[in-house]
């Protein structure tokens, strides 16, 4: 009893101790907070002024939008149109083609390019060996760091007529060559495969983290089931990752129509420009060409308000379905 006695006073002693600490830890003001931790917020300040410099900063551009902009009198000295620029924009002829172009690109990323990271971490996620699991995930990551110069370099040596390596092959083989680099048919599946060759090996880094924290006494417990490599990877895998697939779905939609400046003005020629002609391209000919810099704001503005109602609808869609979503 004297030993009972004992333990149970050293506990009411201590206790107050503790709760006295997390009092006064509470009731710090946020400047002492600010600088008890100042070197966290220090390193915080490289990357918060890049944002504030060039994301939040540019935002001011968006004016112009609505304005007959002219360099000469600036921002506050030109002629405020309202939604003129809009409604020239949709009224041009070429508006239709541009949206059609761009969701046909949008699409075929959603549909081939989306699932091919989460295709690929699956299956470095059932390789055995590290070694050659690490070499094959350094050798997919390659393409990444590399320009889309360099890659529409590779592409024309590969699929020109002038003694490209895929053009030798086909005349090989059926006798003839195929003009790749200016066919329109061409142009889409060229563009794809650009695409998924460059970026699905980095892609794999958040679903490769994300595989990581899988239990893995479920995958133990579904081989006592008898569960094969396709059940388990349908109802172990599959669930595990699903907010992650979520959140990154959720994402692309917001860049639903951000089909990529360099790589389609790159690829383009006065052959494809049918179907090669997307809203990035129009940007760049009508406001840097052109001088047309209110009506091109107007078109990039346009781009992102679809971009947010995308991001908000999915969310909200997600959520409907039991999904975290991103907030």
């Amino acid at each position: 009893m004297g030993k009972i006695g004992v333990q149970i006073a050293e506990t009411d002693i201590t206790q107050p101790a503790i709760g006295s600490k997390t009092k006064i830890k509470s009731e710090l003001s946020p400047i002492q907070r600010i600088i008890r931790d100042k070197w966290l917020y220090i390193l915080l300040l490289p990357g918060l002024a890049y944002f504030i410099v060039f994301k939040y900063l540019p935002m001011w551009g968006i004016v112009i939008a609505f304005q007959d902009y002219s360099p000469f009198t600036g921002v506050l000295g030109s002629k405020w149109v309202g939604f003129d620029n809009f409604i020239d924009f949709f009224k041009n002829p070429d508006f239709f083609r541009l949206l059609k172009n761009t969701a046909i690109f949008a699409v075929l990323n959603l549909v081939f390019f989306f699932p091919a990271p989460i295709i690929l971490s699956i299956l470095l996620n059932e390789l055995r060996v590290d070694s050659y699991k690490r070499v094959v995930q350094t050798f997919i990551y390659v393409p990444h760091f590399m320009s889309w110069v360099i890659i529409a370099s590779i592409t024309y040596i590969f699929f020109t007529t002038s003694g490209g390596i895929m053009n030798e092959i086909v005349s090989h083989i059926y006798g003839k060559q195929i003009d790749f680099l200016s066919s329109p048919n061409w142009f889409r599946p060229l563009i794809m495969l650009q695409i998924i060759w460059k970026e699905t090996g980095w892609g794999t880094v958040i679903f490769l983290a994300a595989l990581t924290s899988v239990d893995k006494e479920q995958y133990e417990a579904a081989i006592v089931d008898g569960a094969g490599r396709f059940r388990r990877l349908w109802h172990v895998t599959l669930p595990a990752i699903r907010s992650t697939i979520i959140v990154m779905l959720i994402l692309q939609l917001g860049r639903f129509l951000d089909t990529g400046f360099q790589q389609i003005y790159l690829m383009s020629n006065s052959l494809n420009r049918g179907v090669a002609d997307v809203f990035d391209t129009y940007v760049y000919f009508v406001g840097i060409t052109q001088g047309a810099y209110s009506y091109s704001t107007a078109v990039g503005l346009f781009k992102s308000v679809i971009g947010i109602i995308l991001v908000l609808g999915s969310n909200k869609l997600a959520k409907k379905m039991g999904e975290e979503g991103i907030f």
